[in-house]
Order: structure tokens, then sequence, then C-alpha cells
């Protein structure tokens, strides 16, 4: 199964700006996210930057660099300009690898798209883990999901769900995601729905639509 990477990073990060540059073991965080997504399978690995800092910093790692807009709202988007420019097929599976995740297991990125390719009636793939700390469920910075016996995803949120009363497991949304370049492509196109910008999370535009 073919698929390509594409890991948007920006500059402006709004809790650490320039955290794709920070140092990590003598080399900046963004080439560790290269270096992970280079060990999975994937044929190609891009990362979407609007920053020249950053391309300048990966001109020794093994990855193609795309220049991008300042002003998309979520990574996602950054990624649709992408398929734009670099006139990427529409059938082509696409792993969103977050740009400031420099332990990402290559396995997951490679679970992932195989979960979507493997799906006749998903447009988008991501991953989970069951949540094994009481704390982790009402921390704002862990994204919960909940889904349905055929794990197909029913809700994102920030908030503790579903509601425990008789102990039901809370699983942790991890944000990898992967799609077909022609449906990044329509997602874009998309306006941002009440709920995405409540949560502020990109994901619940696509269970909105």
């Amino acid at each position: 199964m073919d698929f390509i990477v594409v890991i948007p990073s920006r500059y402006a990060s709004t809790r650490l700006p320039g955290k794709p540059l920070a140092d990590l073991l003598g080399k900046p965080l963004i080439a560790h996210v290269v270096d992970r997504a280079t060990e999975s399978n994937a044929s190609r690995v891009i990362v979407a930057t609007d920053d020249q800092r950053i391309a300048a910093a990966l001109a020794e790692s093994e990855c193609e660099v795309c220049m991008t807009r300042a002003d998309h709202q979520s990574g996602s988007d950054r990624l649709a300009e992408v398929m734009k420019v670099m006139t990427i097929p529409d059938g082509t599976i696409v792993v969103n690898v977050q740009g400031d995740e420099p332990m990402i297991p290559p396995r997951l990125i490679n679970e992932v798209a195989e979960a979507l390719a493997g799906s006749d009636s998903a447009v988008m793939a991501t991953a989970a883990h069951r949540i094994t700390e009481p704390d982790d469920i009402a921390d704002p910075n862990i994204v919960k999901v909940v889904f349905d016996q055929q794990g197909h995803a029913l809700y994102f949120s920030r908030s503790p769900i579903p509601y425990a009363r008789d102990g039901a497991d809370a699983w942790h949304h991890v944000g990898i995601y992967a799609y077909q370049a022609g449906f990044l492509k329509r997602y874009s196109m998309l306006a941002a729905s009440e709920l995405e910008r409540s949560e502020s999370l990109e994901q619940l535009r696509v269970l909105d639509n």
C-alpha cells in the first residue's frame, strides 16, 4: 500500500513561537519528526511550512518542503494547499503527522494509513488509546473520543466523555490523521463549524459535514 506523509509546521506557535526549531539532542525538533516519518513506509515525506527558517533547517533532511500560506485555520487546511500546489492525485492516501511529535512511532503512521485503506466508507482515519490515568480524563489538553462498535468516531471533546457512571472506558485521541488527497481538497472548502470553533478541534468539521 502506497501513501505519503505531510507534516504541517508553522513558526508562529501560540504557546511556543519557534517550537519547530527548538533544539532536541542537537537537532531541530522538526527534523526528528521528519526522521520518524521517513522510518515509516511512506513513499514521500513533505513538510508544509510558512516560514523560510524551518525550510532552511531541513536543507539536509530526507524530505521535501512545500511553502504554504500563513493564514490557515488548521493543519488539515495547510495540507489541502499542499495537495493543490504539488498536484497530488486525488486517490493518494495522505497521513498528517503533527510537527511537534518527535517520538511518534513509525508503526503508528503505517497503521493509520492502513486503517483508511481498509475502510470502504470512512473519509478520514485517526488513532486513540485507552486512558489509564484518572487525572487525564478531566485534562482539556487531552482530547477524548467516543466511537461506535465499528470503530467510527461519534464525537471528540476536551471535556470528559463518556460520563463514566458505570466505569466506562475513556479514550485519548491521538492527533494523527489519514485522508485521501481529494477529500482534503473538499475539506478546505468547508467553513469551520460551530463545534469545531468551540472545541478548537479540526476533526469536528468532518463529523459536522
